[in-house]
């Protein structure tokens, strides 16, 4: 016997689900690391005319699976844009992360000063009622000063996470702040690999990029007690390359140069796989082992930076974006 694929949503107090009429035409969940909002597209069909048509800001919650097993809730979202059409009728919904949607609104002015990661994460989360979740090994990183300057919190957290090579994101009212690509929750337990085998793939894509041959990266630094303008080196300095910014410490600096440092390493390929079974159970930040395909695919160690799971009433797959992941 197939394997069915099984869901229940629920929008305006409505559960829709196979049970109470089969109406998924398509549903496509765009899940994304970092700061950008996840994106649910829900076609159903209406040719009965029963369905109710959500106001935008409506708010829909979402479980997806297999028929016969526990369905994973996938979250809450915000109603963006709703457009019903016909003939047949059918009703399109697009909507994002609840989370997610306003964006860490309001723009403010301050100065961090002789403050940690978590102190900031903290204080960002209690304004906008999130539980703050800090990576282990980042939390105690002090930052001696930082300007917000007539900017959202959105666009500052985005800012400190490049700065220390981090995903900042918001997930299920909490504000999460942890090292990219390190398989790591925001309490430091050490995320399990998948393992993704050929015979379970339908697609795939494999790109190794041409990269410069950079062994580290070189950051300057004003050092205003000699007047000087001085450089710290991540890796090894014959052929490094020089971030074109001049940071204000030593201690900005070196945080510079780790971050970028350890982007050019994941950055060196990527690779693509849409699975013929849907998993319902995979999300961004999951390192992943791949088997059956080239030695050099093979090997790598990877990690998931985007998931997409499109469902309808008769098959369910979900492509999978994957960068490489340095071991440490």
């Amino acid at each position: 016997m197939s394997m069915q694929p099984d869901y229940r949503i629920t929008l305006q107090g409505q559960v829709i689900s196979p049970e109470f009429r089969a109406r998924l035409s398509l549903l496509t969940l765009h899940d994304r690391r970092g700061m950008q909002a996840d994106q649910l597209d829900i076609t159903l069909t209406d040719d009965d005319g029963m369905l109710d048509i959500p106001p935008t800001g409506a708010e829909l919650t979402l479980a997806i699976g297999w028929k016969g097993q526990p369905l994973t809730e996938r979250g809450t979202f915000t109603v963006d844009e709703v457009e019903h059409t016909g003939a047949p009728d059918t009703l399109n919904i697009r909507a994002s992360s609840a989370n997610m949607r306003q964006g860490l609104p309001g723009k403010r002015t301050q100065s961090w000063d002789s403050v940690t990661v978590r102190d900031i994460i903290t204080t960002i989360a209690k304004r906008h009622d999130l539980t703050p979740s800090v990576g282990a090994t980042l939390a105690g990183a002090r930052v001696t000063h930082i300007d917000q300057t007539d900017e959202s919190d959105l666009h500052f957290l985005t800012r400190l996470a490049e700065r220390f090579d981090a995903v900042a994101t918001v997930k299920t009212g909490h504000l999460i702040f942890v090292p990219t690509g390190q398989a790591t929750t925001a309490t430091g337990l050490e995320i399990p690999p998948i393992h993704l085998h050929r015979q379970s793939g339908d697609q795939h894509r494999y790109l190794m990029a041409e990269r410069d041959a950079f062994t580290g990266v070189t950051a300057l630094w004003n050092n205003k007690a000699h007047a000087t303008r001085e450089a710290v080196t991540v890796g090894e300095p014959q052929n490094a390359q020089q971030l074109r910014h001049t940071y204000a410490s030593e201690e900005e600096a070196l945080e510079a140069a780790q971050a970028e440092w350890q982007r050019i390493q994941r950055g060196v390929a990527y690779f693509s796989i849409t699975q013929a079974i849907g998993d319902p159970d995979v999300f961004p930040e999951t390192p992943v082992w791949c088997t059956g395909w080239k030695p050099q695919i093979d090997a790598t160690p990877w990690i998931i930076t985007e998931v997409t799971h499109s469902l309808t009433d008769s098959s369910y797959t979900t492509a999978l974006q994957l960068e490489t992941r340095p071991l440490t």
